[in-house]
């Protein structure tokens, strides 16, 4: 076997076993999320996942890579490879397309599953099966062509996002605020006198497993953006990958400690997905001291930001846009100031680089966060003029569990269920 061959081997070896770890990640957001939200809905929270897997790999692999990843025309959008055929030529890379499409597959599954927290417990089930196919077939890819392609006009400019606090976390958290403001808080959340109603988790164990998995799964989403298994960088994104989430949890736990007198759970389960999102864009070149500032103020600006939201009533069950649309837009900004020198084409303000790169990042996010919040809105809109969007009262106070799929979660009550009964209530429905 040549040294070429061996190459481009042991490449694809690494690049799918890390389009592994990330599609694994489905499992910790539906761990996560149906231990965020009631009982009653938890059923709810992993029917979507399995839409954002189906849904989001068909509709990518049809529609999205192309857009993405395709020929270019003007740094606005590609127009080749639609359904994996046509000129992919322009792509130099040392492994297959078909294991690039993997990988670039796995993100954008990540990409839907942030919004699906925002608005669980009330959106619609065939609302979010559209919404899904317009986020991983143009939403995404459109402004995914503008980062990563290689002739897209932020990249072109000189945006640096190595693993997407940008491209996935930022677009995913203000796609997820827009559909948390489109579809309204959750009945009872808050009071017309302006009490705000706790909803307690269903399961902090199951959300604490789900986030260890979410963990794991991202040393595969940064150290598999190298899309080498020989890069020399590959150690150093994984310890500043685990620098950020351990001190953006650290952070939390002292800094609940602080505020509300005792170590939030919640909080803390955030707080190391909020390192880790703002790492993300980071991770290849920035330094170990800047990794663990940038991942304890990620963490405590997630506790500040969730605050907010439930101060001004935007209802975010499991705190998608704090996590990741906060965490992400300061890891993006974060790039600007700690680039070190040699390790990408500008450097950032703090080693001598100036405010260009700085400049070209907070572009490159204002760019990307106002494309996510107003294309989600547009889309629930037309939909809204077809389908509902949200379910119906009833449905909702009896859970979505019950209400759109007809069985329960956690069934303690019977041995077996009435067929007949179940055909009946959903008839009458």
């Amino acid at each position: 076997m040549e040294l070429e061959q061996l190459s481009r081997g042991l490449d694809t070896i690494w690049v799918v076993l890390t389009a592994a770890m990330i599609l694994l990640m489905e499992g910790g957001f539906a761990l996560l999320e149906a231990g965020f939200v009631r009982q009653k809905n938890a059923v709810s929270i992993i029917m979507k996942v399995f839409v954002d897997i189906a849904f989001g790999a068909l509709v990518f692999f049809a529609i999205g890579f192309a857009l993405m990843y395709g020929k270019d025309a003007g740094g606005w959008i590609g127009t080749t490879g639609f359904f994996m055929e046509g000129d992919l030529t322009h792509l130099s890379l040392n492994i297959s397309y078909d294991t690039y499409w993997l990988f670039q597959c796995a993100f954008v599954i990540a990409v839907i599953s942030i919004v699906s927290g925002a608005v669980a417990e009330r959106i619609h089930f065939r609302a979010y099966i559209i919404y899904t196919i317009f986020m991983t077939g143009l939403i995404y890819p459109i402004s995914g062509h503008w980062i990563w392609s290689p002739n897209g006009w932020l990249a072109q400019l000189g945006m640096i996002d190595f693993a997407g606090s940008a491209a996935i976390h930022a677009l995913g958290g203000f796609a997820a605020l827009a559909a948390a403001l489109f579809i309204g808080p959750r009945l009872g959340r808050f009071g017309a006198d302006g009490k705000i109603n706790i909803v307690p988790p269903s399961n902090l164990p199951l959300a604490s497993v789900g986030a260890f998995i979410l963990w794991f799964g991202w040393f595969g989403f940064n150290s598999g953006s190298t899309l080498s298994a020989t890069n020399e960088s590959i150690g150093h994104i994984a310890l500043t990958t685990m620098l950020a989430s351990a001190a953006g949890c650290a952070a939390c736990i002292l800094f609940t400690m602080l505020r509300y007198r005792k170590a939030d759970p919640p909080m803390v389960i955030n707080g190391a997905l909020a390192g880790l999102v703002g790492i993300t864009a980071g991770c290849a070149f920035v330094s170990s001291a800047a990794a663990i500032f940038i991942g304890a103020l990620s963490g405590i600006v997630m506790v500040l930001g969730s605050e907010w939201l439930e101060k001004r009533k935007v209802d975010d069950p499991v705190g998608a846009f704090a996590v990741h649309g906060i965490s992400g837009s300061i890891g993006t900004l974060a790039v600007g100031l700690f680039a070190m020198p040699g390790t990408a084409a500008h450097t950032g303000l703090f080693y001598g680089g100036g405010w260009y790169l700085f400049g070209v990042q907070a572009l490159g996010l204002a760019v990307v966060a106002i494309w996510g919040f107003s294309l989600t809105w547009l889309v629930l809109k037309l939909i809204q003029l077809f389908k509902p969007v949200r379910v119906t009262r009833d449905e909702e106070l009896i859970g979505l569990d019950i209400g759109i799929h007809g069985v329960p979660a956690y069934s303690q009550d019977h041995d077996f269920l009435d067929v007949d009964q179940l055909r009946s209530q959903s008839a009458d429905r």
